[in-house]
């Protein structure tokens, strides 16, 4: 038995890999840069855990998403793996601890958030790892041809640098050929070395229908079907309306979008994880990292603004690989919306300079001052005290931190702080009820410094953990205690942050370059077309346009998408017509006159029989003289 399949067995228990997982494996296991495109669902972690477990020296796991490196954090210390993750809000002693145990080789796999790399410590402490190799998970995000693309990402480069001799294992779920060029240029891959995982999947059915009303086809759609669901909309609002009226109408439902405390969007998901409701309504906050397969709807009534991001969100449907659906709803006024996206995503340049201007005013920032100085940001009251619309506010902050004006971190997860505002001696004084009790108990075991002393970073699944309590029970305790001023608590906090990269300039001398700009605002129109092309493409089978974009060129029909579908009532119908055809030509083979009437005795739909009809007269190949019929002459 290899190295490999023993690991495999021994930390997993499975019998064997599947799909290009071994070969992606042996490819980094030997030393090679490597990138692997594996859709959803197609085991993705295990081509960079295994082969970390099986060499000297730690991992390093650059992810996006917090949440997805805590889960797999979780899951590898079940399983007895080393593992560890750095991301913001942790505390420094938490970071320094985290990358000594890394250098003294108590870690085997260290997540790390693309933000980190930029960090002194961090760079610091790396150079004196052993590094095995390095993986780049959602690798798309580092190219700027990609529909997440993600400055923070284009600082792995330095770790070719730091780790000369460490392989890259890049992975994603979605790249075209740009893409992918772009990816093993923007990692400096020494070999052309791509191993690709067919993307179709036989168990999902795509289907776009066109609806005028889509919250009745919305509502329909759901009713007709069973099980686990997800419905993606662009816009935090619609999340709550949406999820209102499934409930209304007998369909459990709830809401998910990046604005919502991480308590309450811990609790929603678990809910919709563990069944208690059917369908989570969710924005595109809710994705990487959601791991139930037996999802067996995704319904978008809202269009994605790129093929790769309806792909990746259709495919979190049935990854158990039971039948499953993927739908997307439209009408004629999507694509008018559409086109209205590549404005909004890319404002004209004055205005992108407008809003650097009166960000100044907001900050009372002034020129040739403000560098590394950073500000909590509320879009709300700024665009409605300079009256700007929201949405183009966004997207020019989005521009200026790409193009190296601002750092603009639209979704900071910071640790939650807690002070206690009162003496020991006090504290004992009191009688609490047994939640805050017990809260208090294990807040004052954990946190030494936590008695006015300044405010600690204090995390509530571990306060839960130790008192007993569910993680509810705990925030109300929190709450109730901080309301009644034994103690400061600050929750944490997701609130949109901005900082200045360079001293403020005057407005009109911002410089947008070309590739910051212009060119991306190209490459979104194409994104949309696509998205447009498959929309209103009802000719080609929906799988086959779908890997067809991701260039694979020899697909088969899938035989049950809605276009599929179609094609197979057509020709069913059309079978019909012909057969009809024979059978009244056999039936008059005669040569005589027969009553029109007798041809009902035929073994032939009424409907078709009366159309085969007409045809026949029409091409003047039978007679008709008042009530009789024959072959005509």
């Amino acid at each position: 038995m290899d190295r490999y399949l023993e690991i495999l067995h021994r930390y997993w228990g499975y019998p064997d890999f599947r799909g290009i997982q071994r070969e992606i494996i042996e490819s980094i296991g030997s030393g090679t840069d490597t990138l692997g495109l594996m859709p959803t669902g197609g085991g993705k972690s295990l081509t960079f855990q295994v082969p970390a477990l099986a060499q000297k020296g730690v991992c390093v796991v650059i992810t996006p998403l917090i949440s997805l490196m805590k889960d797999q954090v979780d899951h590898l210390k079940q399983r007895n793996i080393p593992a560890a993750a750095i991301y913001s809000g942790m505390r420094q002693d938490e970071i320094v601890t985290i990358l000594e145990n890394s250098i003294f080789g108590g870690i085997k796999i260290l997540y790390v958030a693309p933000e980190r790399l930029g960090s002194e410590l961090f760079l610091a402490k790396l150079s004196h790892m052993r590094v095995s190799f390095i993986t780049v998970d959602e690798a798309h995000c580092i190219s700027q041809w990609g529909h997440d693309f993600r400055p923070a990402y284009l600082q792995i480069a330095k770790l070719r640098t730091l780790c000369p001799d460490a392989p890259i294992l890049a992975l994603t779920a979605t790249a075209t050929k740009e893409v992918i060029e772009d990816i093993r240029k923007q990692l400096q891959f020494k070999d052309d070395n791509v191993f690709r995982m067919s993307f179709e999947r036989k168990n999902l059915a795509y289907v776009v229908r066109y609806t005028e009303d889509k919250m009745s086809e919305l509502v329909h759609i759901l009713k007709c079907t069973s099980g686990s669901a997800i419905v993606y909309v662009r816009y935090r609002k619609r999340t709550k309306e949406i999820a209102k009226l499934l409930n209304d109408n007998k369909i459990p439902a709830t809401w998910y979008h990046a604005g919502i405390n991480p308590e309450e969007k811990s609790k929603r998901q678990e809910d919709w994880q563990n069944d208690k409701v059917r369908v989570m309504v969710a924005t595109n906050a809710f994705g990487m990292g959601i791991d139930k397969p037996d999802v067996r709807t995704v319904i978008h009534p809202d269009p994605p603004s790129s093929i790769e991001e309806y792909f990746q969100e259709a495919g979190r449907a049935g990854r158990d690989g039971g039948k499953s659906y993927a739908v997307l709803l439209w009408n004629t006024g999507d694509k008018r919306t559409l086109h209205k996206r590549i404005s909004d995503t890319y404002p004209p340049i004055d205005f992108i300079q407008d809003v650097y201007e009166h960000l100044a005013y907001f900050y009372e920032v002034g020129v040739n001052s403000g560098r590394g100085a950073k500000f909590e940001f509320n879009i709300a009251a700024f665009s409605r005290t300079y009256g700007f619309p929201s949405l183009r506010v966004n997207s020019a902050l989005v521009i200026l931190s790409q193009a190296g004006y601002i750092t603009y971190d639209q979704m900071p997860d910071t640790k939650s702080r807690l002070m206690i505002n009162v003496t020991p001696n006090d504290l004992y004084k009191i009688n609490f009820p047994h939640n805050e009790d017990i809260t208090l108990t294990a807040l004052i075991r954990e946190y030494g410094g936590v008695f006015r002393n300044g405010y600690v970073f204090i995390d509530e699944e571990l306060i839960s953990r130790m008192s007993g309590l569910n993680r509810d029970e705990t925030y109300s305790a929190l709450i109730s205690l901080s309301r009644k001023r034994i103690v400061s608590y600050i929750p944490r906090s997701n609130v949109p942050t901005i900082r200045y990269e360079t001293d403020r300039v005057d407005g009109k001398d911002v410089k947008i370059s070309e590739d910051v700009y212009e060119l991306r605002k190209k490459e979104l129109a194409k994104h949309i077309e696509s998205v447009i092309d498959y929309m209103e493409n009802d000719d080609v089978c929906r799988s086959r346009q779908l890997l067809r974009y991701f260039g694979d060129k020899e697909s088969d029909d899938c035989g049950q998408c809605d276009v599929c579908i179609s094609h197979k009532n057509s020709k069913a119908k059309e079978d019909v017509f012909i057969n009809a055809q024979k059978e009244i030509i056999s039936f008059l083979s005669d040569g005589k006159k027969h009553w029109i009437k007798e041809l009902y005795n035929l073994n032939v739909p009424n409907p078709a029989l009366s159309e085969a009809l007409d045809y026949l007269v029409k091409e003047e190949k039978v007679e008709i003289e008042n009530i009789f019929i024959r072959i005509a002459e």
